[in-house]
């Protein structure tokens, strides 16, 4: 019984056997119309396939029956190319004039699909006549035409199995009845009605029929062809009397006859069915286009209503608004108003204020008595704003206390502490001893003895401890800071080069004496001077006072007040000039407060270095007394990570039997999709457990290989069996747990054109395997690189960009003779991709390169030349990270760098000089070199000059417009000597500007 609503209509484009065939489905019209217009536009003047075709992409190229262009991918190369149309099914040789590169926009799935009739099968001889003659009657009954479908399953190479139909036509059951293909479902005996001797002696028992379809036809089928059929021979031709054969052949053209009838008329049927529900189908996209626009008119009337209101609401806000503000600006002009009379008559109260005092003044200045008072007056107010300014030599005097704290209040070394320095060399010789040991014979009394000198370190640890936690080092630290602080403030910051003597702070104390004493001295004699005039004035005051009686007469008042006047007016004039009271000072002086200064920062800085050793060895020391204390009463063991590596071996077991069970589910004749599902729902858990169990083993190898590196070196001797030496030695890279045959893994066939890579998920991450074939010695090989690019990343864990593409793991099959190379998985993040697909925006270019010349400052640090970095090795994240990528581990630095990869567009990035003089090592100037080249292409992706110029790249010469600061950056990058290095091309201006 047909199911109407799960029926697809196809059209067949191509036939391979009378069972098997490919077809396009009816929905994919446009798009197939679609292509074949962009092709027939964009492929003459596509530029010719150079060098090896990648099996992977997708070619035009020119059919050789109707000279049209058809997307295609390359089966295989020899004096011609065996490619396969992709949107047809069929195959035909090719020369490589006939093949074109087609752009990215080409680059889509194909359009047809392979569909066979399930629960059948034929010959596979493809020569027999019998299969060339089931072919030609498959054909000639649906090629070029349309059918219906039903899906049944589909096989794991992509093969649809169906059940096909013309009108009520079951095809399948036409091509059983001609005897073309057998049934093959388990338990079913069924017959075709036909007998094998009628097949045998008709000589073309179904209509020939003549074929018109849009599409290219190979291997011998050509549109438009008529098919003829080879006469059958019978199957008893010495048994049968020539009148029963006679008579069967009659019946047989009967036969075809009424099949021929039959058929024409069921396909006029169908035709007109097929047209009746195209126009149907027509009609209602046209009802649901109109019933579309009018939704949409509607929404954008009620929109246009919204926005009416929304803008009248506003415009009434808007209004009060205005309103509100005038008012407030009439009130504040009325404010302004005031506030400028208020102004006003301030200014002439101040102004007559003036004018009073103007004529005080002029008043006092007619006489010379009041004009030496005021100027001594004018004198002594200076002198006490500078005495207030001034009142003592507050810089020395914040030195004198300064050297007072540092001197008095230090702080000495612990009387334990070169005890304890000399604990810890004899405790790291005995753990070093320890570490070079190979053998268990001597093992034991290296730990023997190593125990013996850890306890002295540990008693001494004790008394250097309690020492120092009776010192008040936090608080002195403090103290010294704020001194070092203020002192900084006040001279400015102290050059600590060079001894200025132990008599520097004797000196300063003999100058601040002697700078004191002049100073009481001045002061004392202007006071005296100023406190006789007092005298005089108390005087003058009683001598003019009428109601008071007095013994003062006319000669105190009179006798001496010029003496006097002069006098105050000498010391106060000799104080204000006095460079003590000015803090000015000379050569000598300035220099015995200097060498003061720089001698109190010296102590602060010793003092503080001596304080900061002591924190450091306490905290360090009472780290170790507390791994003392957790190993005092037992030994550390690799016993967790045995019951870790047990569960692993046991999940291991329970994952390969569950796979086994699977494969025999798959294989069994009574074939049960639940049961299947069931079982990898199964093997999918077991696989995660035992993902989680692989992840505690390395936080286990952790923990055990900091207690190796710190105070148990001998575990790794001890324990072999857990190969703790083999997980320090690589940083923990290698997991000798993990294997091939545990990954439910994808193949990248993609990216697998030079070695297998697959694409599966690790522990919750999508993650690359990449597989190396090893030996012996190239196992070792690929154990030292993979570890020292590793090593270069993780010692910049502390970075947030590191620049570099982490390395997650790495193992050895225990069947084949493969390695295999953990990695994140970026889809689509190599920086070709993503030229490919929407290039990087100038900023984004800066800030990704900037994170390239991070990784390779990283690796050239740490002694490691990159040699293949091209756009397929460089990969960004986010379109503003940039990482390098990791390389080749089998081939040596001399290989990569003259791989056939080593090109971005027409630019090559190989260096100068490794192309000048082949087998020359790289060096990371050439990385420097293949740098610079990315970063150019980057901005000019369509140049097609030649960079190797003589000293200096001509840009100005190739048509590219760059920045200045780019252009400058380049010219000192693409150059034959000279390069900048990674960390000096960071420093370029054309990093620095976009910060």
């Amino acid at each position: 019984m047909m199911d109407g609503e799960n029926m697809e209509l196809v059209g067949v484009t191509h036939v391979l056997d009378a069972i098997t065939f490919w077809a396009q489905n009816v929905k994919d019209d446009q798009a197939i119309d679609n292509i074949r217009k962009a092709l027939a536009d964009k492929c003459p003047t596509a530029p010719r396939v150079l060098g090896s075709p990648n099996p992977q992409k997708i070619y035009g190229a020119v059919f050789s029956e109707d000279s049209c262009w058809y997307r295609c991918k390359v089966l295989q190369q020899t004096d011609n190319f065996h490619v396969s149309y992709i949107d047809y099914g069929n195959t035909e040789f090719v020369s490589r004039s006939a093949l074109v590169e087609l752009p990215g926009d080409l680059q889509a799935p194909c359009l047809v699909k392979k569909y066979k009739f399930q629960g059948f099968s034929v010959s596979t001889d493809q020569d027999s006549a019998h299969f060339l003659q089931g072919k030609a009657f498959l054909q000639n009954l649906i090629y070029g035409k349309k059918v219906r479908i039903q899906k049944k399953s589909v096989c794991l190479d992509g093969t649809v199995l169906v059940q096909a139909f013309q009108g009520n036509l079951d095809i399948g059951e036409e091509v059983l009845k001609m005897k073309f293909a057998k049934f093959t479902l388990p338990g079913s005996n069924r017959e075709g009605p036909m007998s094998v001797r009628a097949l045998q002696e008709s000589h073309c028992p179904w209509p020939q029929r003549v074929l018109d379809w849009p599409g290219p036809q190979g291997d011998g089928d050509i549109p438009g062809s008529t098919v003829c059929m080879p006469k059958l021979r019978p199957v008893f031709p010495d048994q049968s009397p020539l009148s029963m054969k006679e008579k069967s052949k009659a019946t047989a053209q009967h036969a075809a006859n009424l099949m021929k009838k039959k058929m024409d008329q069921e396909l006029v049927e169908e035709n007109q069915r097929l047209k009746a529900e195209r126009e149907t189908q027509r009609r209602e996209d046209q009802l649901r286009d109109s019933l579309s626009e009018l939704q949409k008119l509607k929404e954008e009337t009620a929109n246009y209503a919204k926005e009416a209101e929304r803008w009248k609401v506003e415009r009434n806000t808007l209004q009060n608004q205005s309103e509100q503000l005038e008012k407030h600006l009439q009130v504040s002009k009325q404010e302004v108003q005031g506030r400028k009379c208020g102004r006003d008559m301030v200014v002439q109260a101040v102004r007559g204020q003036l004018k009073k005092k103007e004529k005080q003044v002029d008043k006092l200045l007619d006489s010379a008595v009041a004009e030496r008072f005021c100027r001594l007056a004018e004198g002594v107010d200076s002198l006490r704003g500078l005495r207030e300014r001034n009142p003592g030599n507050t810089d020395s005097d914040s030195l004198t206390e300064s050297i007072n704290i540092v001197i008095n209040n230090s702080i000495s070394a612990p009387v334990a502490m070169e005890k304890l320095e000399s604990a810890w060399r004899d405790y790291s010789l005995a753990q070093e001893k320890l570490k070079a040991c190979q053998t268990k014979e001597q093992l034991w009394d290296l730990i023997d003895n190593r125990n013996k000198v850890r306890g002295v370190l540990t008693a001494t640890v004790e008394s250097f401890l309690q020492e120092v936690e009776c010192l008040p080092v936090r608080q002195r630290m403090d103290k010294l800071e704020e001194v070092s602080s203020s002192l900084t403030a006040v001279f400015g910051p102290a050059s600590m080069e060079g001894d200025v003597g132990q008599q520097a702070f004797e000196q300063f104390s003999q100058w601040r004496t002697q700078r004191s004493q002049l100073t009481s001295s001045v002061r004392d004699g202007t006071d005296k001077a100023l406190q006789a005039l007092c005298t005089w004035s108390e005087n003058v005051g009683k001598f003019f006072c009428l109601s008071a009686n007095t013994v003062v007469g006319v000669n105190d008042i009179v006798d001496g007040v010029n003496e006097l006047l002069k006098q105050a007016e000498n010391n106060v004039a000799k104080e204000l000039d006095s460079p003590l009271s000015v803090g000015e000072q000379n050569n000598h002086e300035t220099k015995a407060v200097s060498n003061a200064f720089h001698k109190v920062m010296q102590h602060i800085q010793s003092e503080q270095s001596l304080l900061s050793d002591i924190m450091e060895k306490y905290l360090l020391n009472t780290k170790f007394k507390g791994e003392m204390l957790q190993w005092q009463n037992a030994s550390p063991t690799p016993d967790s990570l045995f019951s870790v590596k047990k569960r692993i071996r046991s999940l291991r077991a329970q994952l390969r039997w569950r796979q086994v069970e699977e494969a025999s589910l798959e294989e069994a004749e009574d074939f049960d999709l639940t049961e299947i599902l069931k079982k990898k729902e199964e093997i999918a858990e077991t696989r995660n457990t035992l993902f989680h169990e692989i992840g505690q083993e390395r936080k286990e190898y952790m923990k055990l290989s900091a207690v190796a590196e710190g105070c148990c070196p001998e575990l790794p001797l001890l324990y072999p069996e857990a190969d703790i030496h083999s997980h320090m030695s690589s940083g923990g890279l290698v997991v000798k747990s993990l294997d091939r045959d545990m990954f439910d893994a994808e193949p990248m066939k993609e990216l697998s054109g030079r070695r297998p890579l697959v694409c599966t998920e690790f522990q919750g991450q999508r993650v690359i395997l990449k597989g190396y074939t090893v030996n012996e010695e190239a196992e070792a090989r690929v154990l030292e690189r993979t570890t020292q690019f590793h090593r270069t990343r993780t010692q910049r864990e502390s970075q947030t960009d590191t620049g570099i593409l982490p390395l997650l793991a790495l193992f050895f099959s225990k069947s084949d003779p493969l390695a295999y190379v953990m990695v994140p998985y970026f889809p689509n993040g190599s920086l070709w991709n993503v030229q490919a697909a929407k290039p990087l925006t100038a900023s984004e270019t800066v800030k990704v390169m900037r994170g390239v010349a991070r990784g390779l400052q990283a690796l050239h640090a740490a002694g490691v030349t990159h040699a293949s970095l091209n756009p397929n090795n460089v990969f960004v994240l986010h379109r503003h990270q940039g990482m390098v990528g990791d390389y080749d581990f089998i081939k040596t630095p001399v290989q990569r760098a003259v791989d056939s990869g080593m090109v971005a567009g027409s630019i090559s990035l190989v260096a100068p000089e490794l192309r000048q003089t082949q087998g020359t090592p790289p060096t990371p100037a050439c990385d420097m070199y293949s740098y610079g080249c990315l970063l150019f292409w980057l901005h000019a992706p369509g140049f097609n000059g030649d960079l190797d110029s003589g000293s200096r790249l001509a840009l100005d010469i190739s048509g590219v417009k760059l920045e200045d600061n780019l252009q400058a950056l380049l010219s000192k990058l693409l150059v034959c000597v000279g390069r900048l290095t990674a960390a000096e091309t960071l420093a370029d201006d054309y990093f620095l500007s976009d910060q």
